[in-house]
């Protein structure tokens, strides 16, 4: 085996910065926290538009039983009993849930579908994403909570990467032997060395399944959030949204991942939290109408999430289209009425600051939308 192998086995799991940063202290520089939510998540049982009689007449097998417990909203809205802790957030002004909202891509492939979320371009370049050329224009640093780097974080920027691995974890002695091997070659010693570090700040993280969770995920993209030299923004995506059966069963176990994550996500970032905007969206949506195994098919329109200490938040926001069957889309989704885009380029540009024609950069065509996300503008 060459050497360059074992270190990538010795090593895995262990984050590969470009440049060490330091091991105490919090930074406030405004970060960005995006969140995929890979499968399609059914935004009708999330974000409950119970002020719509026709959410039961054509649902009434996967919303009985949820209604009544749901969280109260504004506007006729609620949200899952599930994410009692967003709820919290909501109430402290620091949760913005936006219905009705799309990607613009003209699909219901997931992984179209996904990569043209994560692009943000026109046309799918898959060598590009959105989260990259944004960080890029805010000189910053980026991370990703994968095996690899994904296509939002692709582009001139070499963003850093982590994920906890599934070997058994390496006894002290052998990081020695590598340090003594590598004393020679600078690349690998300071990768070596990088990635010590990272198991350090993360406690020497025990390899298992629920490390990999992405309650857990969300954890250690806070811990490495916070170090004085810290990424600007950081992407974690989450599966399992896919659910064309027992839509409430499963519903309800993915709300409370997705919930406690940000709620740790809040404490770990301590007073970091309130300079950062947790960005929540999926690739589509769900049809308005269950099918006949208790679950929902590929949609269109959606919802999205801005969580944050710098969110105004505690407000729902979106322009609401009504589920009649005219109202539609293609006769069977939720029409979506704005773009996730236009989020986020607003988003960017009171939180980051990004000028207009950086915007352009990150998503060509679209216009933020016109207000006030972000507290400190």
């Amino acid at each position: 085996m060459q050497r360059r192998q074992l270190l990538r086995l010795a090593g895995a799991g262990m984050l590969s910065w470009n440049v060490p940063f330091a091991l105490a202290g919090q930074t406030q520089r405004p970060k960005v926290i995006w969140v995929l939510l890979r499968g399609g998540m059914d935004s009708l049982h999330c974000v409950l538009p119970l002020a719509d009689d026709d959410l039961m007449r054509q649902r009434e097998g996967i919303v009985a039983g949820v209604a009544d417990k749901a969280l109260p909203l504004e506007q006729g809205f609620a949200l899952h009993p599930a994410m009692d802790n967003m709820y919290k957030l909501y109430g402290q002004g620091e949760l913005i849930p936006i219905v009705a909202t799309g990607s613009g891509a003209e699909t219901r492939s997931h992984f179209r579908a996904q990569d043209f979320i994560e692009c943000g371009l026109p046309e799918l370049n898959h060598d590009s994403g959105w989260l990259n050329r944004a960080v890029v224009a805010h000189q910053g640093e980026g991370l990703a909570i994968a095996h690899s780097i994904p296509v939002s974080l692709r582009g001139d920027l070499l963003a850093k990467t982590w994920f906890p691995d599934s070997l058994p974890p390496a006894e002290d002695d052998l990081y020695a032997r590598l340090q003594g091997l590598y004393q020679d070659d600078t690349l690998l010693h300071d990768r070596l060395m990088d990635g010590l570090e990272t198991r350090d700040k993360l406690g020497d993280m025990k390899s298992s399944k629920a490390s990999q969770r992405f309650t857990s995920l969300a954890d250690s993209c806070a811990r490495l959030m916070v170090q004085a030299d810290g990424p600007d923004c950081a992407m974690l995506e989450m599966g399992g949204w896919d659910t064309h059966n027992n839509a409430q069963f499963r519903l309800n176990r993915q709300f409370s991942e997705l919930d406690a994550g940000i709620a740790r996500m809040k404490r770990l970032l301590g007073t970091q939290w309130n300079n950062t905007v947790v960005m929540v969206a999926s690739e589509f949506g769900r049809t308005v109408a269950e099918n006949g195994t208790k679950g929902s098919d590929h949609g269109t329109g959606g919802a999205m999430f801005l969580a944050g200490g710098a969110v105004q938040g505690g407000r729902v926001m979106g322009d609401w289209p009504g589920l009649a069957k005219s109202n539609q889309f293609e006769g069977r989704d939720l029409r979506p009425t704005t773009d996730v885009r236009a989020w986020m380029a607003a988003t960017l540009h009171q939180h980051w600051q990004l000028s207009e024609s950086q915007l352009q950069n990150v998503f060509p065509g679209i216009s933020p939308v016109d207000a006030r996300l972000i507290k400190r503008v």
